[in-house]
C-alpha cells in the first residue's frame, strides 16, 4: 500500500548535526572511521581517519582490524549507506 508521507527538514541535523565528532559510515564497499570536519553536497572531510577491514562485535571500544589512512580523507556522499557515532 502507498502512502503519503510528508518529510520535515530539520536545521543542524543529519551529517552537519555530527560535526566534530567521530564518526562511521558504512559505505557500498568499505567502512570508513575519523574525525568529521567537513561536509559539503558532494562528499565529507574525515581527519585522523581510518578504513576498517574488520570490525569485530560493535559494542566494543576498537575495532579488529582498522588501518589509519595517511592524511585527512574524502568520502563520496553518494557511496555513503549510513552512518553515526560508533566508537
Amino acid at each position: 500500500m502507498k502512502k503519503i508521507v510528508n518529510v520535515t527538514e530539520v536545521e543542524g541535523e543529519g551529517l552537519v548535526g555530527l560535526m566534530g565528532e567521530r564518526v562511521t559510515l558504512f559505505c557500498l564497499n568499505y567502512i570508513y572511521t575519523g574525525l568529521l570536519v567537513g561536509v559539503n553536497e558532494t562528499c565529507v572531510m574525515l581527519k585522523d581517519a581510518a578504513i576498517v577491514y574488520e570490525t569485530g562485535p560493535l559494542t566494543t571500544k576498537d575495532w579488529k582490524d582498522a588501518q589509519s589512512l595517511p592524511s585527512d580523507w574524502y568520502v563520496q556522499l553518494s557511496a555513503v549507506e549510513s552512518f553515526g557515532r560508533l566508537k
